[in-house]
């Protein structure tokens, strides 16, 4: 079983990536993360994989947040074994930093076989991407899930690297250097896109809404969101006054 690291910013109004352009107040920018969030570690369950949350060191919150409980809460709620998830505090002083620090941990000192990241708006990743991860790491050292604009949405490794500013754009380049510089073997997962800043919307918007159409491979919790708000690509950038049919 894969240990799949998600860093997980406090699912609460002051402390969530911009996600939604203007239009939209902090709330529902909130609500959106948290339904992405929970979409994603509950594929990384539904695939056999192990969670691990690293969420914020709380000196870097606002008064009066807690940022594990505040994960762990809805974590409860919303997976189907929230007592399988563990929670570490994030180590470092960038996403780079967070990351390299938990999985080299992870490699030498807890001496697993395999780990992962997968960040927390990657809301189309799938169960059976973990599955074909484990697959392709018995004959691979590092397995990449490309996103959008040369990102990286999720990175699976059986040996360590050099994770110094690994995400230094175009991320997915950075990456595959660092595992070739060690003599590493790469393999890839499909490209899916990021929902981690607002202009990231249409694309996202685009697929889900069509997966919606097809009746496959749907985010549940973000599809509701979106269903709920009336959101489509091709609309304003506020939220309609009535809710549309996700499969109009």
């Amino acid at each position: 079983m894969t240990t799949v690291v998600v860093l997980a910013d406090p699912p609460v109004p002051e402390c969530v990536p911009d996600l939604l352009p203007d239009g939209f107040d902090a709330d529902q920018n909130a609500a959106l993360y948290r339904a992405m969030l929970a979409d994603v570690c509950a594929t990384i369950q539904h695939g056999e994989g192990e969670i691990l949350i690293n969420y914020r060191d709380p000196e870097t919150v606002p008064d009066g947040v807690d940022p594990e409980n505040s994960v762990r809460d809805l974590l409860d709620e919303e997976l189907a074994d929230p007592g399988a998830v563990r929670y570490e505090v994030q180590v470092g002083s960038d996403d780079a930093g967070k990351i390299g620090n938990a999985l080299t941990h992870l490699l030498d000192t807890e001496e697993l076989p395999t780990v992962a990241f997968a960040r927390p708006t990657a809301l189309f990743l799938r169960r059976e991407h973990i599955g074909t991860t484990a697959m392709q790491l018995r004959t691979s050292d590092v397995v990449i899930g490309p996103s959008t604009n040369g990102r990286v949405s999720f990175a699976a490794f059986g040996q360590q690297i050099d994770f110094t500013d690994v995400f230094a754009p175009p991320a997915v380049e950075t990456l595959t250097e660092r595992a070739r510089s060690a003599d590493l073997d790469v393999s890839f997962l499909p490209e899916t896109p990021l929902w981690e800043r607002p202009e990231d919307r249409k694309t996202a918007l685009s697929l889900l809404r069509a997966r919606v159409r097809a009746g496959v491979l749907v985010p549940d919790r973000t599809a509701e969101l979106v269903a709920e708000w009336g959101l489509s690509a091709v609309e304003s950038d506020t939220v309609s006054d009535n809710s549309a049919n996700s499969e109009d």
